[in-house]
């Protein structure tokens, strides 16, 4: 798989988080050393929850970028790039959901567990319903050999390789089916022992000020058996042994397992332990986000410089599709026969 290429993306909705570091930022710095990577911020994707208020979603890129780069995401390495700076993005949208069946998009699972789970939204639109194929033209509009997702996300991938398949059946072969790059995505837990989400508000941001990171500490949800600080604790069970793990150096993460179950660390006391540990592993990204936010413009003109990339690769490739489709009308105006 060698520079083969890879494709992903996150939402434009607001602020970046722990689990957005390690479930997809960390993934990115190994990727963009192995693979030609073409990274983006799906502002469109997010327009199909927040179009009843779009005022956010540039404010947010910026500041996801920012995140990125902070973070280690070189757009020297990799083609970072803003999703609606591509129109062909739009122009392959319309021309593949002339060929996906609407049964297809029905059952995606995501979609009626949205429908049912987000509140607060009419999420009745076709924008919403045809995600699934806004998210196939992201993919197959740089012809990505791989796309990045964890094990239990395969499934979500595999509406666009049905659509890239009856693409080429129907027209011949233009799109490689994208396959999953399956890489380590540990889950993260928010303050409340969900999944640390935005949505859920129970989470860790990359940009929290050290005061905001310990009092944020101070609520999480700890070890559910362990009543009095006499208790011998459950590492295995305990949220903050989660983030521990993930990054407390080893010394420290072998103490606390430990002196939690003999009782030797309350959770008060890990609690703050742990407020310190978050807070130097963000320290350094922090300071060099607060470096790039003083010029929003010199962020702005990096992914005007990684869209330009990533429409030479779009432009490519919807060359071949229009000639697949018989609508190159540009050869047709230089003497090419229909």
């Amino acid at each position: 798989t060698d520079r083969q290429v890879v494709l992903s993306g996150m939402r434009s909705t607001g602020k970046l988080h722990l689990g957005h570091y390690f479930g997809t930022i960390r993934n990115w710095l190994d990727l963009q050393d192995r693979h030609i990577c073409y990274f983006f911020a799906a502002d469109w994707h997010a327009l199909t929850s927040e179009y009843e208020d779009p005022s956010q979603v540039t404010a947010s890129t910026v500041e996801a970028f920012a995140d990125w780069v902070a973070a280690g995401v070189d757009p020297e390495r990799a083609v970072v790039f803003v999703q609606s700076m591509v129109p062909e993005h739009a122009e392959l949208h319309l021309l593949l959901s002339m060929i996906t069946p609407l049964g297809w998009l029905e059952r995606v699972p995501t979609y009626k567990e949205q429908l049912r789970e987000v509140e607060g939204r009419d999420l009745s639109t076709y924008g919403f319903l045809g995600y699934p194929v806004l998210q196939t033209s992201d993919i197959v509009l740089y012809r990505a050999h791989f796309v990045p997702v964890g094990e239990d996300q395969a499934s979500h991938l595999e509406i666009s390789r049905e659509i890239a398949r009856r693409f080429n059946s129907l027209y011949g072969e233009v799109f490689p089916e994208p396959k999953a790059l399956f890489t380590p995505t540990p889950k993260v837990p928010g303050l409340d022992g969900r999944k640390m989400s935005k949505s859920y508000g129970n989470a860790i941001n990359l940009s929290d000020t050290p005061d905001e990171i310990r009092a944020k500490c101070k609520s999480m949800f700890t070890d559910p058996a362990r009543i009095l600080r006499k208790d011998p604790g459950h590492p295995e069970t305990c949220n903050l042994f989660v983030f521990h793990r993930l990054l407390s150096p080893a010394a420290v993460t072998e103490r606390v397992e430990r002196e939690c179950r003999a009782a030797g660390i309350g959770c008060v006391e890990d609690k703050a332990l742990l407020a310190d540990q978050i807070i130097a592993f963000l320290e350094p990204l922090r300071r060099r986000r607060e470096d790039l936010m003083k010029d929003p413009g010199a962020l702005l003109e990096l992914l005007r410089k990684g869209s330009d990339r990533a429409r030479e690769r779009a432009r490519e490739t919807m060359g071949l599709v229009r000639e697949a489709l018989g609508l190159d009308y540009d050869r047709l105006l230089t003497g090419g026969r229909p």
